[in-house]
């Protein structure tokens, strides 16, 4: 049976489908956890940039049950960003912002106050930039410059400048050595938060 001239080809074929079929069995059985995995991973950025949302200790079903009591889907109230609420009045949004890096996407979300200026914080939650370097976007260093900062209404909304120059409201310190991953940065934030701005958005109510 060797010696017939289609045994290698019959053979390759059956040793490479029995093993593409391991893989790909593999896959689906994992492709539900890493799907709850990732949006976990979203809810937790979006509780993490709302005021008094959010709790390191919180994981799992907790973390995704808080998410659910607190937390108002996007609709056109909102102009498509997340909302927390108390007794009806806006709190603030979360604005899912994403786009390309340095490297590959980033995405992460950007809260925001109900004026839609104030910034109230920024998370990441997926991003693959140089360790050390433009993966610092990811550091509580580099995220709390964000909170209190104001999207400005004249010009570009924000702002991301070398280190050492002096800033506005609406500025905060590139990472340092990470020029290329701060410059896209800046440019994921203006254009979620211009996209958002150009969304009519229904009369709404704000905390006082």
């Amino acid at each position: 049976m060797r010696e017939k001239p289609w045994f290698a080809a019959v053979y390759m074929f059956v040793v490479t489908a029995f093993f593409s079929s391991i893989v790909i069995g593999f896959s689906r059985l994992t492709e539900k956890r890493v799907g709850a995995n990732t949006t976990l991973a979203f809810e937790k950025a979006v509780l993490s940039v709302l005021p008094g949302m959010s709790d390191a200790d919180v994981r799992g079903p907790e973390l995704h049950r808080r998410f659910v009591e607190a937390v108002s889907l996007p609709d056109d109230s909102s102009g498509g960003a997340y909302v927390l609420r108390n007794n009806g009045r806006v709190v603030a949004f979360a604005l899912p912002i994403s786009g390309q890096g340095f490297w590959a996407p980033v995405k992460g979300v950007i809260g925001v106050a109900a004026d839609r200026e104030t910034i109230t914080g920024v998370y990441f939650y997926e991003q693959n930039e140089t360790p050390g370097l433009g993966a610092q976007i990811t550091t509580d260093e580099f995220r709390n410059q964000f909170e209190g900062k104001v999207l400005s209404t004249n010009g570009k909304a924000f702002n991301i400048k070398r280190s050492g120059t002096a800033l506005g409201d609406s500025d905060v310190h590139a990472v340092t050595g990470a020029t290329q991953t701060s410059m896209r940065l800046e440019k994921i934030i203006n254009t979620a938060v211009q996209d958002w701005r150009a969304k009519p958005a229904q009369p709404q109510g704000s905390e006082k």
